[in-house]
């Protein structure tokens, strides 16, 4: 013990103090493996999130200084001077809707291409919870929005909004939309079935407050017109999508007597209700009652017998959705646009001849 009452201080060995000699300092900013690396803090941020633009040269010799020093970036504050999470948020009404299933695959897979993550929001039509997720980009939690439904969020930040719109449309010409012509596709729908010898032919609407549900409708009518065949009020009603809704309408129509030989949907699982409820009293499908779907989700193959219906192109209108965002993020200059989609009527078991007796 020192005279002083003091403890004597550790002296460090030879071996201790040539290891810390070895052990580098700690970097913690891109701007310290810039001055290592000798290139410009820019350089170096881009070699980290963008590598392939990037000489080969320049990218070895800053990723080696990162390697040899242990940097690890710091996500939180690369965001905030970015001002890029790379996280999109779609937003769809009805998460067990399996027509969305193939929209978000093609979301994801632009989404994945380019360094985004995705963010599923189900809204189950609520305009609170839709504000909810549109305040996350306001808050800079997210980049940008894809919605799948007929309102856009109102998202407050200056600037363009990142919001684009699929499947559904807005009439907001400042919001870009990927769809299909549904007036056409529905109306190609109850052409087929007039050539078939169909002249009553019922129709089970999806919600009014839709606009592509209002232009199934139209398209619907507008075929009627073509073949000089009278809209029977009597033979139309209004489904929630569901497979309930379609059997609901069928047992509405046979209860009031409605004589009909096909009848057309606004989506594949109200004609799947549909198939069943006729079945169910008796019918059978098509030689007694035809039945066309729209959509052609996955199960549309399956049904018995397998479901004639309008096959949307959900996945490119998700690839598109994204694209079209990504392209929004990257200039927002870029002029908003409206991206029609063509679909087709894919024949199956469950459309055919008119019966005579019908």
């Amino acid at each position: 013990m020192s005279g002083d009452g003091s403890k004597p201080k550790r002296q460090r060995n030879n071996g201790e103090r040539a290891a810390a000699a070895s052990q580098p300092a700690r970097v913690r900013t891109v701007k310290e493996i810039a001055a290592i690396a000798k290139v410009s803090v820019a350089t170096v941020s881009r070699a980290l999130q963008r590598p392939e633009v990037v000489s080969e040269t320049t990218r070895q010799r800053i990723h080696d200084v990162v390697k040899r020093l242990g940097y690890t970036p710091n996500a939180l504050a690369r965001n905030l001077r970015t001002a890029r999470t790379r996280l999109i948020v779609a937003l769809l009404p009805d998460i067990a809707n399996p027509f969305f299933s193939e929209v978000i695959r093609g979301i994801e897979q632009v989404a994945h291409e380019n360094g985004y993550s995705v963010l599923l929001g189900e809204t189950q039509s609520s305009l609170v919870r839709e504000q909810a997720y549109a305040d996350m980009v306001a808050a800079r939690q997210a980049d940008g929005i894809i919605t799948m439904s007929h309102r856009v969020p109102a998202v407050p930040i200056d600037g363009r909004l990142p919001v684009v719109n699929a499947c559904e449309y807005v009439k907001d010409n400042k919001i870009s939309s990927v769809y299909i012509d549904n007036v056409a596709a529905a109306g190609a729908a109850v052409d087929y079935l007039v050539t078939l010898g169909h002249r009553d032919i019922a129709f089970i609407a999806g919600p009014s407050s839709s606009p592509i549900c209002v232009d199934r409708e139209q398209g619907y009518r507008l075929a009627l017109q073509r073949a000089n065949i009278a809209a029977d009020p009597a033979l139309i009603t209004v489904g929630d999508f569901s497979i309930e809704a379609g059997e609901r309408a069928i047992d509405l129509f046979l209860a009031q007597g409605q004589s009909f030989s096909a009848v057309f949907c606004s989506n594949d699982e109200m004609a799947i209700g549909a198939i069943r409820a006729l079945t169910s009293k008796g019918l059978r499908v098509p030689d007694d009652v035809s039945v066309v779907g729209f959509d052609d989700i996955r199960f549309a193959r399956y049904t018995s017998p397998p479901l004639t219906t309008v096959a949307q192109p959900k996945n490119a209108i998700g690839r598109e959705a994204m694209t079209m965002l990504i392209e929004l993020l990257n200039d927002p200059g870029v002029p908003p646009r409206k991206r029609v989609l063509s679909a087709d009527l894919v024949v199956r078991g469950s459309t055919g001849l008119r019966s005579p007796g019908r």
